[in-house]
C-alpha cells in the first residue's frame, strides 16, 4: 500500500516535471513569439510616434494657420464692414449726386429757357437802338438841314430888305429851326389902325418872294401891339388891333403877291409878350410890331418828332 503510493508519488513527480519541462519550452517559445511581436509592436509604436510627431506638427501648423486665418477672416471680415460702409456712403454720394444733377439739369432748362427768351429781348432792344440811333441821325441830320436852309434863308431875306430899309424897322433872325422877320408898324400901318402903307406892299413883294422859293416852309403871322388902350368905329381894343394887322398882312401876301393860303396862318398877341417896356415911347415903338415866322411845316415836324416814321 505504501509502495503504491510511493510510485503515484513519484508518477506525479515526473509528471509535474515533464509538464514543467513543456510549459518552460512553451514559455519559452510563446516568450520569445511576444517577443518578436513587443518589437514589432515597438518598432510600429516608434513608426506611429513619428507619424504622432509629424501629425502634431501638421496639427500645429494647422492650428497657427486656423489662427492666422481667424485673423485674417476677422481682418476681412472688418475689410468687408468697412467696404459695406463705404459702398453704402458711395450709394449715398451718388444718390445725392443723381438728385443734384437733376436739380440742375432743370436749372440748365430753365437757364436756356431764360436764356432764349434774353437772347430775343437783347435782339429787340438792339433793333431798337438801332432804330433810335437812325432815329436820332435822322434827327441831326434834318436839324442840320434846317439850320442851312434858314440861315439861307435869312441871308437871302436881309439881302432883299436891307435896300431902301431903315434897320430899326426891319429884323431878321434865325432861332433853332425858324426864321423871324420883325418888322416896325410905322412901316406898314398908319397909326392906329390896319390899313397899309405903299411901303409895306413894296416890303411884303419882296418877302413874298423868298416865300414862294420854299413852299415847303409854313408862314405865320402875328401882331403886336403896345399898352395904350384903343377904342374906335373899327377896332375894339389891342387884341382886335393886332389880329386885323395879321390878317392884313397874311391877306396880301396872298391876294397880292400869290403866296399860297394854305401855308399862311395869322395871329393877334395883343400888348402881351413884349420885347421891351411900355414905360417908354421908345418901347412901346419897339412893342408895336408885326412878326412873321418861317418854320417848317407842323406835319414834317410831327414825323420828325415820331420814331416809327424814320426810316428802316
Amino acid at each position: 500500500m505504501r509502495s503504491t503510493a510511493t510510485n503515484l508519488a513519484f508518477f506525479c513527480f515526473l509528471c509535474l516535471t515533464f509538464s514543467s519541462c513543456v510549459m518552460k519550452k512553451e514559455y519559452l517559445a510563446m516568450q520569445a513569439d511576444l517577443q518578436t511581436q513587443l518589437d514589432a509592436a515597438n518598432k510600429d509604436l516608434g513608426k506611429l510616434g513619428v507619424s504622432l510627431n509629424d501629425y502634431m506638427s501638421r496639427l500645429a501648423a494647422c492650428e497657427r494657420d486656423k489662427e492666422r486665418l481667424g485673423g485674417d477672416i476677422r481682418t476681412n471680415q472688418s475689410a468687408m464692414q468697412l467696404r459695406e460702409e463705404q459702398i453704402n456712403d458711395l450709394k449715398a454720394q451718388i444718390a445725392d449726386l443723381k438728385s443734384q444733377r437733376e436739380k440742375q439739369l432743370n436749372t440748365v432748362t430753365d437757364l436756356t429757357k431764360i436764356s432764349s427768351s434774353a437772347n430775343d429781348n437783347i435782339k429787340e432792344t438792339l433793333a431798337q437802338l438801332e432804330r433810335k440811333d437812325k432815329y436820332i441821325h435822322l434827327l441831326q441830320a434834318a436839324r442840320t438841314r434846317a439850320d442851312s436852309i434858314n440861315l439861307a434863308l435869312a441871308v437871302n431875306l436881309k439881302g432883299v430888305l436891307k435896300e431902301g430899309l431903315d434897320d430899326k424897322d426891319v429884323d431878321v433872325k434865325v432861332d433853332k429851326t425858324v426864321v423871324f422877320v420883325n418888322l416896325s408898324d410905322k412901316m406898314l400901318f398908319q397909326s392906329g389902325s390896319a390899313t397899309m402903307t405903299t411901303k409895306a406892299n413894296e416890303v411884303l413883294g419882296k418877302i413874298a418872294q423868298i416865300l414862294k422859293s420854299r413852299p415847303d416852309l409854313e408862314v405865320m403871322v402875328e401882331g403886336y401891339t403896345d399898352n395904350k388902350p384903343i377904342k374906335t368905329a373899327c377896332i375894339e381894343d389891342n387884341w382886335d388891333l393886332s389880329v386885323k394887322r395879321a390878317t392884313a398882312v397874311a391877306r396880301v401876301l396872298q391876294k397880292t403877291h400869290g403866296v399860297d393860303p394854305n401855308r399862311l396862318i395869322a395871329a393877334g398877341r395883343g400888348e402881351y409878350n413884349a420885347l421891351a417896356t411900355n414905360d417908354t415911347e421908345e418901347g412901346r415903338s419897339t412893342n408895336r410890331r408885326t412878326r412873321i415866322i418861317i418854320l417848317p411845316k407842323l406835319d414834317q415836324f410831327y414825323d420828325l418828332l415820331n420814331p416809327a416814321k424814320a426810316p428802316n
